[in-house]
């Protein structure tokens, strides 16, 4: 009997302890504080809904959900949600292109630095609405205009942070490559472009975020 109980106690503990530590690794994870941080938000959300009391100026979170569960089955929803996609893709790809293309000339040579950045300075003051009336005289209705936006808002945000992550780049690293025989193209895939890639993709997570924004 006392084997047994002391089975019980140490199994009791064991299951405490693994409790414990899940609870822990909970909280060091974050997950608790975002679970906390929804929980907030739905609570305000369902109290500014109860005060309008109407659903067509702020529904109810459940309602809400009812609606979403209702457009991720409806099929003229995902489709246009596809067309978007698409629209968001291939602006972000545009702007991928033409920034990297000239963040890695610009980071790396003077010369196009002092004849790129008046252009790109003066173009990134324009807000992303002021494009609007030009893309549709430029490329009529239909996707061009909404693909055009997307490349012009991502597109800075991906040559900056490709010029800074070239510049950022330590000399040694090419004098090292040097001495070893390197050329040219193995400067730029071997050195530039690793050293700068954690830049380039924090432009890319700029640029996809702006393209979002932009989507109309």
């Amino acid at each position: 009997m006392e084997k047994n109980e002391g089975e019980v106690r140490v199994s009791s503990g064991t299951r405490m302890e693994k409790k414990d530590e899940a609870a822990i690794l909970l909280l060091h994870s974050g997950i608790l504080y975002k679970l906390v941080s929804l929980a907030a938000v739905v609570v305000i959300w369902q109290l500014a809904a109860d005060s309008y009391n109407s659903e067509l100026l702020l529904p109810t979170p459940w309602r809400t959900a009812e609606a979403f569960v209702f457009a991720v089955r409806d099929v003229d929803t995902l489709w246009n949600l596809l067309l978007t996609l698409q629209r968001v893709l291939t602006g972000f790809g545009i702007a991928l292109f033409i920034g990297m293309s000239l963040g890695f000339i610009t980071g790396s040579s003077m010369v196009a630095m002092q004849l790129v950045d008046p252009v790109v300075g003066t173009l990134r003051q324009v807000p992303v609405m002021a494009w609007v009336p030009l893309t549709i005289v430029w490329f009529g209705l239909g996707d061009g205009p909404t693909v055009f936006l997307i490349a012009i808002v991502g597109v800075f945000p991906v040559l900056l942070n490709t010029v800074a992550g070239v510049q950022s780049i330590s000399k040694n690293y090419f004098y090292a490559a040097r001495t070893m025989g390197a050329g040219s193209w193995s400067l730029f895939k071997d050195v530039m472009v690793p050293a700068a890639l954690p830049d380039i993709l924090t432009g890319m997570r700029l640029a996809v975020s702006a393209g979002w924004m932009s989507v109309i």
